[in-house]
């Protein structure tokens, strides 16, 4: 505990975390009354302008990427030549400290973060910036299971002229990028690299290089083959194995983007369950996790379950492969006879799934409830994004939504947007940027509790739920899209 107050405002509670170039603590926002995380700059760093302008990028860098699974940058200042960055305090452990307590996890949960952290940093690349220390200790996880990424202090953007990364060695040896390693150039590849160790780690407890130093960590990463997950996880499904394979791919030219990656997770979670690419949030299980002694024994005795279920159903599914078969051939007919009428059958017109990235609001202070946003696509109908509340509101501005980002460009022909605060209007905008000149793609309509926009011209990969009128506030708990 600590009696100390920055800038008049944050009274310091408790050291959460502390690393080379500064320390993080749990504090008492006195202003509005809430609890935030402050990063300070360790004092004696505070005369090297190096380590300062990086501390500086840092709150810079953040605060250009209002994300649901990036921790969000509240303020930024300086009080008797400390540098300090508040955040938003989530309450819960990191994704190192996960592993560690629980060792490996069940194959859908890794996919899940991973996605979680890949739809954060693609959203980041889309912007300009690497973060080059992606790293299960930069994964904090709130009490829901959902990860939020931190620590941009390493960041740059691609773009900062004058700046000369060659030479210069940052990041994490258990997860750096061979080009990182060398010192030469990064790019947005570099993080596709450090990812694809972070789901080795999530799904085999281990990372696949250790050593006494980072020297000798270093070098594994630039000279040997990243050892196969299969042989220490073999109920790792094959394509998930391959895609940590190409993540880490020595040559950064020969792994996939950031949003390659997004679409073979989603991919890869469909092929294990479809209902599972809907989700964006781990389910924590309340029950008290197996030991690896329970795990082992069950690992040794399903291979013996399945042969005599196979044994006993064989018959029962012959019956069902036939019955299977008519099935799908009066459904191929009914969706035949469906676009022999001019109306979409269902084949042809698949879910696409949506992930709620950002709040949009030109015409005011550029937030609105961005932290929230992720409520939007949880699958979950009980929670949702909200708008301020408003008095006059078309008197005050045209109107303010939610940005939704399809992974890749599509061509949408409906979005249905469930709510709790029926009665507010609403339409459907689409672009090529989270960041404006959208078009709109919907007739304005009032939203009532499950609406369905039908739209027009709207291949895009952004969309917005684009609030034109409401008397209060709106709320948008789920958004789904064909």
């Amino acid at each position: 505990m600590s009696d100390e107050v920055i800038a008049g405002r944050y009274e310091l509670l408790e050291l959460v975390g502390r690393g080379g170039m500064s320390s993080v603590w749990k504090a008492h926002d006195r202003l509005l009354d809430r609890v935030v995380a402050i990063k300070v700059l360790h004092e004696h760093y505070t005369q090297d302008e190096e380590y300062v302008e990086r501390f500086r990028r840092e709150a810079r860098s953040v605060a250009q990427v209002s994300h649901p699974n990036i921790v969000t940058v509240i303020d930024r200042g300086e009080d008797g030549g400390r540098q300090y960055i508040v955040f938003e305090y989530v309450d819960g452990e990191n994704l190192k400290q996960l592993i560690e307590r629980e060792g490996p996890l069940p194959v859908r949960d890794a996919l899940l973060l991973a996605l979680q952290m890949a739809r954060a940093l693609g959203f980041a690349h889309d912007r300009g910036l690497i973060h080059r220390d992606v790293k299960p200790q930069n994964v904090l996880l709130n009490d829901e299971g959902q990860a939020k990424m931190t620590d941009f202090g390493i960041a740059r953007s691609v773009d900062v002229d004058g700046v000369t990364v060659t030479g210069t060695v940052l990041g994490t040896s258990e997860y750096i990028a061979p080009e990182q390693a060398r010192g030469q150039r990064v790019d947005a590849h570099t993080d596709v690299y450090s990812l694809g160790v972070v789901l080795y780690e999530l799904l085999t407890g281990a990372v696949p290089f250790s050593g006494e130093s980072f020297v000798t960590v270093a070098l594994q990463h630039v000279n040997e083959p990243p050892p196969d997950v299969l042989d220490h996880r073999p109920d790792c499904p094959p394509r998930v194995a391959l895609l940590i394979e190409r993540a880490m791919d020595k040559n950064p030219d020969d792994r996939p983007t950031m949003d390659e990656l997004v679409n073979e997770l989603e991919a890869c979670l469909s092929d294990l369950d479809p209902v599972s690419e809907q989700a964006t949030m781990i389910a924590r299980p309340q029950a008290t996790p197996r030991t690896r002694q329970q795990q082992q024994q069950q690992q040794q005795q399903e291979p013996r379950r399945r042969r005599r279920r196979v044994g006993l159903l064989w018959p029962i599914v012959a019956v069902f492969l036939v019955l299977a078969v008519a099935a799908l051939a009066a459904l191929g007919a009914t969706a035949l006879r469906d676009n022999d009428d001019g109306s979409p059958a269902e084949a042809s017109n698949p879910r696409v799934q949506l992930s709620a990235v950002a709040a949009y609001d030109p015409d005011g202070d550029g937030a609105e409830h961005d932290a929230e946003v992720g409520r939007a696509t949880d699958g979950d109908a009980a929670t949702y994004w909200t708008t301020e509340t408003y008095q006059n509101f078309s008197q005050s501005k045209p109107g303010v939504g939610i940005v939704l980002d399809a992974g890749r460009e599509v061509d949408l022909s409906q979005i249905t947007v469930t709510t709790d605060t029926p009665g507010y209007q609403a339409e459907i905008r689409a672009g090529d940027s989270p960041t404006g000149d959208f078009r709109t793609v919907s007739d304005n309509q009032t939203v009532n509790d499950t609406t369905t926009f039908d739209l027009r011209d709207a291949k895009a990969r952004y969309f917005v739920v684009w609030v034109t009128d409401l008397d209060g506030s709106a709320h948008v708990n789920e958004v789904r899209a064909r």
